[in-house]
């Protein structure tokens, strides 16, 4: 297995501003499990306190030089920075510690996971943009070493027709992976004009649809899985009844959308997306629009957040922020604490340390855990307060020929009473307004 060296520049934070949720130590903690996730073993960690990182070379000249050394010493084949490098920043370093130690940043990390999780040709592209994104600023130090050989005039100011080989070669990969990128966001388009007509679909159809949002490895593939165990379930795109799940850093990256009934038997949308993390990349977030504008065509935002995580207030807080970010902050939304039952109990009154699991539990939401099926109920019970809320209520009666209209009342509402009667159906619902204007001549209260 190959072996990486993580680094972290301690900085400190605001003059006047609370302490920072994520300390270095966290923070390096984190990088080792997307290091681990990627199939590489962790050799050992350094991290220096710094008043702001070298623009050149991240961490000090000196601390750089007692790095390579150590890495060395441990075995390590790459270094792996905690922030995303400059350009000038990885060739610095790459430069400094010579052959054998490969230079790697958080950011090309994460994009590393993303390829090796992307299953579905649509993730397949939006990971390979984000990619040539990154890659497109730093392809000057792979030529460097030919611009080198040129020699003469060509190692230095060109002129017209004096070009070296290492920069037309250059100017070729630019070219090529510009137009690559172009291609890629042509079919990113096409995935996104046709996720619009399913959007379309859906809203004809006064579906109420929910999103799982929250930070990677909260829960959020297992509690849908745990929703569809709980009942029958429909697939809305065409695989499987369960969601992929694992125990590792963005398991999921392909929305899963499944169709769940709420306690008064209305149906409702429930889709799984990606996870969030703190550094999330821009080449991440721009590369995966397509899939991202399902959080902001949802009606309810569910917030699932590792209630057994040490970090998990900071998890959310930064969850919260990336959904600002994407703006849809003001859209309504429910916290759910899952992993419940891995969080020990709380000795009496006892202080519990800022961010830890305990204080999870007493911040505002529901508990609830995808493992036990603790609190299921509740959580579909309060998805269900959030539908009947954007709901109108509708006494009517429907002629017994019009039971097509019934049946959407019943799919698409929650009834509270209905009979039948000699001329038709009687009944009281809430419904979404398109239909309550469908049923208006109908109305009881109009007769």
């Amino acid at each position: 297995m190959e072996r990486a060296f993580l680094v972290a520049a301690e900085l400190p934070a605001a003059q006047g501003a609370a302490r920072a949720p994520w300390g270095a130590a966290e923070s390096l903690e984190e990088l080792a499990q997307l290091a681990r996730t990627a199939g590489l073993g962790v050799a050992g960690r350094l991290r220096q306190r710094l008043a702001k990182a070298n623009p050149f070379t991240y961490v000090g000249k000196g601390k750089l030089a007692e790095l390579g050394l150590e890495a060395r010493a441990a075995g390590a084949g790459t270094l792996i920075f905690d922030d995303e490098l400059t350009p000038a920043q990885a060739r610095n370093v790459e430069r400094e510690l010579g052959d054998g130690l490969k230079v790697l940043d958080r950011t090309g990390l994460i994009l590393d996971i993303f390829a090796q999780h992307a299953r579905t040709r649509e993730g397949q592209i939006q990971v390979e943009l984000a990619q040539y994104a990154y890659l497109l600023p730093r392809l000057t130090g792979m030529w460097t070493h030919l611009i080198r050989q040129a020699g003469g005039r060509a190692a230095g100011s060109y002129g017209v027709g004096l070009r070296g080989p290492g920069e037309t070669q250059l100017e070729t990969d630019r070219r090529r992976i510009r137009a690559r990128m172009d291609g890629l966001r042509r079919q990113l388009e096409e995935v996104r004009r046709s996720r619009a007509v399913h959007y379309r679909h859906r809203q004809r159809r006064q579906l109420f649809t929910a999103v799982l949002v929250g930070y990677t490895n909260a829960g959020k593939s297992s509690l849908l899985n745990a929703l569809c165990r709980s009942q029958g379930v429909v697939s809305e795109d065409g695989g499987p009844p369960l969601a992929y799940a694992a125990d590792q850093l963005f398991a999921t990256l392909d929305p899963t959308t499944r169709r769940l009934a709420l306690p008064s038997g209305s149906r409702m949308l429930l889709t799984d997306t990606v996870g969030f993390i703190r550094k999330l990349p821009t080449q991440l977030v721009a590369a995966f629009r397509a899939t991202l504008e399902g959080v902001q065509e949802a009606d309810l935002l569910v917030h699932v957040a590792d209630a057994s995580h040490p970090q998990a207030q900071a998890q959310v807080e930064t969850v919260r922020q990336v959904l600002s970010e994407l703006g849809v902050a003001d859209k309504p939304s429910l916290l759910v604490w899952n992993k419940i039952d891995a969080v020990p109990e709380p000795p009496g009154a006892a202080a519990k340390p800022d961010g830890a699991a305990g204080a999870a539990l007493t911040a505002e939401g529901l508990a609830v855990s995808a493992l036990s099926g603790q609190g299921l109920p509740r959580l579909l019970e309060a998805m269900e307060q959030s539908v009947r809320q954007r709901l109108v209520p509708v006494r009517v009666e429907l002629p017994y020929e019009q039971s097509a209209l019934a049946s959407r009342v019943f799919q698409q509402g929650s009834v509270d009473w209905f009979e039948h009667g000699e001329r038709g159906t009687r009944l009281a619902a809430m419904v979404p307004a398109a239909l309550a204007a469908a049923l208006s001549p109908y109305s009881i209260s109009k007769r």
